[in-house]
């Protein structure tokens, strides 16, 4: 017996309600993480909401159509690092990071580890702006996102070995800049 129409259309209401529900648990677990790297690289609230939404729609868009994704969180920081990207390229403007707005939450400090610990991040924070871009991403990727080493490599399309390099570099350079800062105000 050959399935009806109605049959045909519940069956395609059914994938759909499906992919949608997939979609949502896949918003859900990776807005936050998201948003906060390209906050990280507009400093603009306003923006960061505008390129994190685009960032989900297109890849909704890929999701609905059937295409597989392998990796969906290497999926999704490429399609925000090309958003960020084309916004800069549109508006002429330089790129800068800034954390002042990220919120770090350390259980139970006393005083002076408090004091030490915000004197250290504000060094960071005003460090962190003159890095190269490949140095700021995986040091934002790995140390403020958690990313284990090979998924950073994905996002780089660079090997394990090649980004471990480039993070080591990375650290050295962020130290180099804090030192100079701190030596700066000394």
């Amino acid at each position: 017996m050959c399935p009806t129409l109605l049959q045909l259309s519940l069956a395609k209401v059914t994938i759909m309600a499906n992919k949608r529900k997939e979609f949502g648990k896949i918003y859900d677990e990776y807005i936050d993480k998201i948003y906060r790297f390209v906050f990280l690289k507009v400093s603009s609230q306003e923006v960061a909401q505008d390129l994190c939404s685009d960032t989900f729609l297109k890849c909704w868009e890929v999701y609905n159509n059937g295409t597989k994704i392998d990796n969906i969180q290497a999926f999704l920081y490429r399609i925000a690092r090309n958003l960020v990207i084309d916004h800069y390229r549109q508006k002429g403007r330089t790129q800068f990071v800034s954390i002042e707005s990220i919120p770090i939450i350390d259980p139970n400090p006393g005083l002076e580890e408090k004091l030490a610990f915000n004197s250290d991040l504000e060094l960071i924070k005003a460090a962190i702006p003159n890095l190269k871009e490949n140095y700021q991403n995986v040091v934002i990727w790995r140390y403020l996102d958690d990313l284990p080493i090979p998924e950073i490599a994905k996002l780089l399309d660079k090997s394990e070995e090649a980004t471990r390099v480039t993070l080591h570099r990375a650290l050295k350079a962020l130290k180099e800049e804090c030192n100079k800062r701190e030596n700066f105000t000394s």
